[in-house]
């Protein structure tokens, strides 16, 4: 199982309202009801996935979180979920607007393209990175807005966004905590207004 959903379970409390966007197979929201008896809900565009998602017994609606969630009134999720998806939308800070007008907390993870990696392949080859976490070309790559570390905190500051609990994934877990800019492959946030 990906770290990431391993943090995530642990921040979502049991019986919760979880809505999932960009929910995938229904992984994550399979994992929520089983293990935190969570009433979920999740949003997804692409017909395989939600054909999986369907298949494992869960409540997927199809619809493109880039054009709005004005079908959700305000509050009516304890946590909206958004896990490795932000980088992919068109408009990450009006999605993480309407996560928290429907969502009384949010956990947003996302891939840190600050990590050293990518920098030192940028620095070397003179090309966009390609490797095992990140394996497209600049041309097809799903991920539209590469975001670090630093920059979803100061959107997070601006916007008078609270964090709650940051985790950072990592080849080593104490620099990736340390200095999660550079060090740390994914990022885990839990936020509130």
């Amino acid at each position: 199982m990906r770290q990431d959903l391993t943090t995530i379970l642990r921040w979502i409390k049991p019986g919760a309202r979880v809505l999932d966007l960009g929910c995938g197979d229904g992984e994550l929201l399979q994992l929520l009801q089983r293990e935190r008896q969570v009433r979920g809900l999740g949003l997804e565009i692409d017909p395989d996935n939600i054909t999986a998602a369907v298949a494992r017994g869960l409540n997927i609606i199809e619809q493109n979180v880039d054009e709005g969630l004005d079908n959700f009134p305000d509050q009516s999720f304890d946590t909206v979920v958004m896990a490795l998806a932000l980088q992919a939308v068109h408009f990450p800070d009006k999605v993480l607007e309407e996560m928290l007008r429907i969502g009384r907390e949010c956990v947003v993870t996302f891939p840190n393209f600050g990590h050293w990696r990518p920098r030192a392949y940028l620095a070397t080859r003179g090309r966009m990175p390609v490797s095992r976490f990140m394996p497209y070309s600049w041309y097809d790559t799903p991920n539209i807005h590469f975001c670090t570390v630093r920059d979803f905190e100061a959107l997070c500051y601006q916007r008078g966004i609270r964090i709650l609990n940051r985790e950072m994934i990592g080849d080593s877990e104490k620099l990736a905590a340390s200095w999660p800019n550079l060090f740390a492959t994914t990022a885990i946030y839990h936020i509130t207004r």
